[in-house]
């Protein structure tokens, strides 16, 4: 199922939703990623704390995969198919 994120909060209740989708309790899941139960907790109530290379191991660990598109069409529509980094 596709989820479109526009604030820090709305992260937070995807991972809860999706830990507990999995059957997974915090503790468990916090073990897979080898991190604490309270940590686990504060990752999903204070979403804005957790950076990018937690954030994907987190995602991998409940099998989401993040992907990152343009808002309202296709980037080559937009004039550029390729960003420039």
């Amino acid at each position: 199922m596709k989820q479109i994120l526009s604030l820090s909060k709305q992260l937070g209740l995807l991972l809860q939703s999706a830990r507990k989708a999995t059957g997974l309790s915090q503790t468990q899941l916090a073990q897979r990623l080898g991190i604490s139960q309270s940590r686990m907790s504060a990752m999903e109530l204070d979403p804005g704390s957790i950076n990018v290379e937690q954030l994907l191991a987190l995602l991998a660990a409940l099998d989401y995969e993040l992907i990152v598109q343009p808002k309202n069409g296709d980037a080559e529509m937009r004039g550029s198919a390729t960003p420039e980094w």
